[in-house]
């Protein structure tokens, strides 16, 4: 929580790697791990006299991640040269956009929420996000420190990465909370992933994100000194970097001391962030256009081409759901944050007819065992079929809502089944209404005092009757008919 009289303002910046199998600007294969400095040729080595030539195949997914990202793509951009001085960046410059970006003027709609102390979702809310642009760039090289502290450690430079091709997304300082920016970024990584434009797998460094955070007192509208959060490589850490950032700004500003425009890294070990150097500004990397590249031009029928290869993207599909399965915007929401998940709930609902129900059963049951398991729903052990005839098996009315529930755990830990499992465990709904109603005979003879006193107008014993009549057939009375029997045995004097 923020404290009282005080917001942030937060901006983020994330770099996906987009998904090509060459770099950039060169014909080098773009790979993790290796040889240090064996996937490396003139042009990512920065070599004099090397030219880069772009990579369309870079291009084509550029344009799907926009698109994705509701940015438009501009018919001309123009690459530049952002310099600065760095171990790992062999020319001295980095390639980049600048003024004229590939993509730019976007709206994204994601579903937020606070988090309680246990950094469990309290209630989802949509949230539109500006995002400012989308540009290309490659990326540098890394610095690798290996060895011992004070034995032998040393350090090298690994250009391998150099040159892999990088799509900046850049948002406007939307975000008041850290929970905003981490659901963003999950989003953004879900609908990369999507489309196929970036693996977007942050602990293979293939996605990379950066929060730009300051504070100010409610009702202001000016900005104050911030800092950028860098080399945040999860979601978590990043999420707890804006936090500690908030805090320390707040308290910072409240004492009189001055907040210096810097960047920062997140130390996990010490749950703080430090100093890494001041902040740079636009005019310090004297960017200036790439004289070794023409102006990109890009025409309306290339962007139709790339349209109409992409997959039915998320917000169509949640929209899809919402209008065709009558499910709400959250949980539709939920179904297409994951591509997969997705797919698997439009098999089951169109095959068991019932959406609403597979809506639920899937996001919690199936969730729950998918999260415990630490799988994706790709690796379900049972297919969608599965599910649906457990969902019209629950329908017909051969087994209750319980035993479904129990019969999707062992289904998902034996990937039986869901007519196996009903069989083994010996399943099967009691709706017989003579034999329901000899249950509620039961009961009430055993209870005559609870009985008298629901009748006295104590209404709550209602459960507790219901509670005993499912007891008594082990589960398996059906309960609607229980509590139609049993409330006209209980208003009965008779019963």
């Amino acid at each position: 929580m923020i404290k009282e009289g005080w917001e942030a303002v937060i901006g983020m910046e994330v770099h996906a790697q987009l998904a090509t199998s060459s770099k950039i600007f060169c014909g080098c294969a773009v790979e993790t791990g290796g040889e240090p400095n064996s996937n490396t040729c003139p042009v990512c080595l920065g070599l004099p006299g090397a030219l880069p030539v772009l990579n369309r195949r870079v291009i084509e997914l550029g344009a799907r991640a926009a698109l994705a990202l509701g940015l438009e793509i501009q018919e001309t951009s123009v690459f530049s040269r952002k310099n600065y001085f760095y171990p790992d960046l062999p020319k001295g410059y980095q390639i980049s956009q600048y003024d004229k970006p590939f993509s730019a003027n976007g709206t994204l709609t994601i579903m937020t929420s606070e988090r309680d102390d246990q950094g469990r979702a309290v209630e989802w809310k949509p949230m539109k996000i500006h995002i400012e642009r989308m540009h290309l760039e490659e990326d540098a090289g890394k610095n690798v420190h290996e060895g011992l502290p004070d034995v032998d450690k040393y350090s090298y430079v690994d250009l391998n990465r150099a040159g892999t091709p990088l799509g900046e997304i850049v948002t406007a300082p939307d975000f008041r909370t850290s929970w905003q920016a981490y659901d963003y970024v999950n989003h953004v990584r879900s609908a990369l992933r999507w489309i196929g434009a970036s693996d977007a797998d942050m602990e293979k460094g293939n996605l990379r994100c950066e929060a730009n955070v300051s504070v100010r007192r409610v009702g202001e509208t000016g900005f104050n000194n911030k800092s950028e959060l860098k080399n945040l490589n999860s979601v978590r850490f990043m999420q707890k970097a804006i936090e500690f950032e908030i805090e320390r700004q707040i308290d910072a500003h409240e004492k009189g001391e001055p907040v210096n425009q810097e960047t920062r890294l997140w130390d996990e070990k010490n749950q703080c962030t430090r100093v890494m150097r001041s902040k740079e500004d636009a005019h310090d990397y004297r960017y200036f256009p790439e004289p070794d590249l023409q102006p990109l031009v890009v025409t309306s029928e290339f962007i139709e081409s790339v349209r109409r290869e992409m997959p039915e993207l998320p917000d169509a599909m949640r929209d899809r759901f919402v209008t065709d399965y009558s499910l709400s915007f959250a949980d539709a929401s939920h179904l297409v944050s994951d591509k997969d998940l997705a797919f698997f709930y439009e098999a089951a609902a169109e095959a068991s007819g019932n959406p609403r129900v597979t809506a639920n059963f899937i996001l919690s049951e199936l969730q729950r065992e998918l999260n415990n398991s630490g799988r994706s729903a790709a690796d379900c052990p049972f297919p969608p079929g599965e599910l649906a005839s457990l969902i019209k098996t629950l329908d017909s009315g051969s087994i209750n809502n319980n035993q479904a529930k129990e019969v999707l755990v062992e289904m998902f830990a034996s990937g039986k089944s869901a007519s196996d499992v009903i069989t083994e465990k010996g399943f099967k709904q009691v709706s017989d209404e003579t034999a329901i109603a000899k249950y509620v005979d039961e009961v009430i003879a055993r209870n005559q005092d609870n009985v008298d006193a629901y009748r006295a107008g104590n209404e709550k014993l209602f459960g507790f009757f219901v509670g005993q009549v499912m007891k008594a057939s082990e589960g398996k009375a059906n309960p609607k008919v229980v509590n139609e029997i049993l409330r006209s045995k209980l208003q009965s004097n008779d019963g």
